[in-house]
């Protein structure tokens, strides 16, 4: 889908040389999937310290094939 944005020339420019991306969209992209990776992790590690782990759980034996 294509879309007209406003991007700091220097910005991509410098995303792009870090990344090491060929093109605008590729550096685009990846920034894009990193912003959502980062995100969902926040999420994850908001959960620390709220689940309850149960104690006689072994994850040797879940290790096990049966």
């Amino acid at each position: 889908m294509p879309t007209n944005l406003s991007i700091d020339d220097k910005l991509l420019a410098e995303a792009q040389r870090i990344g090491h991306n060929r093109t605008k969209r590729d550096t685009v992209n990846a920034a894009l999937r990193e912003y959502i990776e980062r995100r969902s992790q926040a999420r994850i590690v908001s959960l620390f310290g709220k689940i309850d782990i149960d104690p006689g759980y072994d994850y040797k034996k879940a290790r096990r094939r049966t």
